[in-house]
């Protein structure tokens, strides 16, 4: 009874620490964890400049064994600190975390010559690093919670948009197809009305037709209004979830993994486990 009190109490602990940034400790180790992130990416960065990597391709090496076995001991850490090891490992974030560490790992097996393309392609797994930073942005919970908010309304909206090009692109393959503009097929003509109602304008295709010149100018500014449209829906859920006023933490609960909870909250509102 001692040894499992004293192992649940010490598990408890861990899980502080790692999964609770509203605590002190949670607080200085997610500092921690975000300074050595930020830096891993740093690194990932330098290494893929040949000359900064030609000369200092050894401490490259070693910074970034260095930071992998600090990740190693954090996702081994996460994995003791719950009840229900699996619920975090096959979490979001949990696979996030394992595949920013196995690079590193994998770089040791495939060697040689005739493997390096591969070992190209293994180390920009490490980039999902930068995905680790969600987890540690206060504000992510609510602009998550906006977008599940507004799906609705962005997906008919979309829908919408994709219409339009579809007859815009149609309309200007109609003018253009017997111009020598590059209006060769409706597919074609589409991607061109995306490309401008959205005022990216790569300029690979052009109307020259006075009417197509025409038409295209209200679709570049019709593109102005309907950028806009999507910002506005999510705006407008993020105020209505800040009016409520309901504040929550960075508890997970240690049994399912759920977050977002109620300050003050006793217990998980996903499966009803204790909280710490």
């Amino acid at each position: 009874m001692t040894k499992n009190k004293s192992g649940s109490k010490w598990q408890h602990k861990l899980h502080e620490i790692l999964y609770e940034a509203d605590t002190p400790m949670g607080k200085i180790f997610n500092m921690l964890l975000l300074i050595v992130i930020l830096a891993s990416i740093v690194l990932v960065m330098l290494e893929s400049v040949a000359s900064f990597d030609a000369e200092y391709h050894n401490f490259l090496n070693i910074s970034e064994w260095i930071i992998t076995i600090l990740f190693s001991i954090e996702y081994i850490g996460r994995i003791i600190a719950v009840k229900k090891p699996l619920k975090y490992i096959f979490s979001f974030y949990g696979i996030i975390d394992l595949l920013s560490t196995i690079p590193k790992y994998l770089s040791i097996i495939f060697v040689g010559s005739h493997s390096l393309v591969a070992l190209r392609a293994l180390r920009l797994m490490r980039v999902f690093r930068i995905l680790k930073l969600a987890r540690y942005i206060g504000e992510s919970t609510n602009f998550v919670i906006a977008l599940k908010a507004s799906r609705a309304k962005i997906a008919v909206f979309l829908s919408f948009v994709i219409i339009l090009c579809i007859v815009l692109g149609t309309v200007m393959y109609l003018i253009e197809s017997d111009q020598d503009s590059g209006f060769t097929s409706i597919p074609r003509s589409v991607y061109w009305a995306i490309v401008t109602l959205t005022t990216v304008g790569y300029g690979d295709i052009a109307p020259i037709t006075p009417f197509g010149q025409f038409i295209a100018s209200i679709i570049m500014i019709m593109g102005y209004g309907i950028i806009a449209i999507p910002t506005g829906i999510v705006s407008s859920e993020m105020t209505k979830s800040s009016s409520k006023k309901i504040q929550v933490n960075t508890q997970a609960c240690p049994n399912c993994m759920a977050e977002s909870h109620k300050d003050n909250a006793d217990f998980c509102y996903n499966c009803g486990n204790h909280l710490n």
